[in-house]
């Protein structure tokens, strides 16, 4: 008779639909920045069309984040992405204190964050990389070692 699974075992048996799920979400996210800032939805007003270094963020923030909810070129996408994002906190945010709840710069931090751990994860499952087995697996569990007879 077997026994029932651990919560670890069944909480790493997921870690592929979790970290797919947060990319798409994450790449959702990334997406709407863009396109609000490119096209001026969601209550916001669009950059001007070459405008430094804002209206470049938002076509990078569209297309990348596009990229990674999709999960095509995750990684490169994820790369390029948590270095504008840090490029904004560093720019645009820290001149207005050190801790992004002092200086507006929650937002980018998370972003880069969030980016830099898909850079290391890869896309997770749900993505289309995934289909055509572009880019390597993410995460799998560590087998334990196996006993050999002396």
């Amino acid at each position: 008779m077997s026994s029932p699974p651990r919560l670890n075992d069944w909480l790493t048996s997921r870690q592929p639909l979790v970290l797919g799920l947060f990319r798409i979400v994450l790449g959702v996210l990334f997406a709407s920045e863009g396109a609000a800032t490119v096209f001026g939805i969601l209550d916001r007003k669009a950059s001007p069309v070459g405008d430094w270094p804002f209206w470049y963020a938002g076509v990078i923030e569209l297309a990348c984040g596009i990229l990674v909810l999709l999960g095509v070129a995750t990684r490169g996408a994820a790369f390029l992405s948590s270095g504008i994002m840090a490029f904004a906190y560093f720019t645009e945010h820290q001149k207005d204190g050190l801790f992004p709840l002092q200086n507006g710069g929650l937002a980018p931090v998370l972003f880069c964050w969030g980016f830099l751990l898909l850079v290391f994860a890869g896309p997770g499952a749900l993505s289309l990389a995934g289909l055509t087995n572009r880019e390597a697996p993410t995460h799998r569990a560590a087998e334990p070692p196996r006993a050999t007879a002396p």
